[in-house]
């Protein structure tokens, strides 16, 4: 439970736009790389001290600022007064537990959403909150650690393959955000495949490791809703809002990866349809077995009564019992007997009880 939030309550009652981090802190430092691109060349620099970020003075080049590690409160606001941006606008980017939004400032647009990634071996998504910054020419990207899904996006930039390098910062900023959002889809399939092992599970032998499964895939979807939901809005605002910073042939990309958060939304809800369904038919699956193992006790049950009952006349301690002193009684005791027991069993299977 402790991923659906954090513990904010000791910021309570500081003034707003204090600068303070709050979530898990998962580097020892923070690390700022730069890439600064045009479509006739390049540079990129790594580890540079926060000092030498400054807005580029070249329109014609995009620059793109990354901040690995959100705990070093005192570089977001250094940043913050270089690029003129809104103290609240930093509380919120060290406030790892953001809804994710997206809000026009005229001359930057600031914008937050989860990147997502599936860990095999727990089979469990984690999370970590991406702010991003679009300006004129520059795009600033914080995250929490090391490691994204954009290093496909880095290699376009340093090959100069597609139209990365022919395009502005608001290209820059589709590219990341459809980057995260087709990961998205990375972990539907991971999901698809565990809730079709499930499912065979269900139908061969459902067990209590089953159900512990099924519980912990329904927290999962609560966790991928909850991250994914509020992305329909950030695109949505993307999309039709009339900032200055968006070039009309942006636009139409935008709207292509609002048509793909659409799709995640709707497949989200399928399979938390499927894995609700899924908890039905465990508890029929259930009920069923039992059904059938009290079916064959009562069966059985039923077949030995009357046996017991003739068992239980012919065990009384009598003296007077006339059929005792037959010569046939022993051999015509065992006729009656399974005569009856084998009118039951073929009463039983006529009626298609076992």
């Amino acid at each position: 439970m402790a991923r659906f939030y954090s513990k904010v309550s000791h910021k309570t009652g500081m003034v707003p736009g204090t600068l303070l981090h709050i979530g898990r802190r998962l580097l020892d430092q923070a690390r700022i790389s730069v890439f600064n691109y045009k479509e006739v060349d390049y540079s990129e620099k790594q580890d540079v001290p926060v000092e030498s970020c400054r807005p580029g003075q070249d329109s014609s080049t995009v620059n793109w600022i990354n901040v690995d590690g959100l705990h070093d409160a005192e570089i977001i606001g250094k940043l913050g007064e270089s690029f003129n941006i809104h103290p609240l606008i930093l509380e919120d980017i060290l406030n790892t537990s953001q809804r994710p939004k997206y809000e026009d400032f005229d001359s930057y647009i600031f914008m937050v959403f989860k990147m997502l990634t599936y860990e095999e071996e727990k089979k469990e998504i984690s999370s970590e909150q991406v702010s991003l910054i679009l300006g004129q020419n520059f795009v600033i990207t914080f995250q929490e650690r090391m490691g994204d899904v954009f290093n496909g996006i880095r290699e376009r930039i340093r090959l100069g393959t597609g139209r990365i390098r022919r395009m502005g910062a608001d290209y820059l900023a589709y590219t990341l955000i459809d980057a995260v959002l087709d990961n998205y889809f990375v972990i539907l399939e991971k999901i698809g495949e565990r809730v079709e092992e499930i499912e065979e599970k269900l139908v061969t032998y459902p067990s209590p490791a089953t159900l512990q499964e099924i519980h912990k895939l329904k927290q999962e979807m609560i966790y991928l809703r909850k991250s994914v939901w509020p992305l329909r809005e950030l695109i949505s605002g993307l999309e039709r809002g009339e900032s200055p910073l968006i070039m009309k042939s942006t636009s139409i990309f935008i709207r292509d990866i609002y048509d793909h958060t659409v799709q995640v939304i709707d497949t989200v809800e399928t399979f938390r349809d499927m894995i609700s369904g899924m908890l039905d038919i465990y508890l029929s699956s259930v009920s069923n077995r039992m059904n059938e193992i009290m079916k064959v006790l009562t069966i059985f049950a039923a077949i030995f009564i009357p046996l017991t009952f003739f068992a239980g006349v012919y065990g009384m301690n009598f003296h007077v019992l006339p059929e005792l002193n037959w010569k046939w009684a022993y051999p015509a005791w065992w006729v009656l007997v399974l005569g009856i027991a084998g009118f039951m069993i073929y009463h039983f299977k006529k009626k298609k009880w076992m």
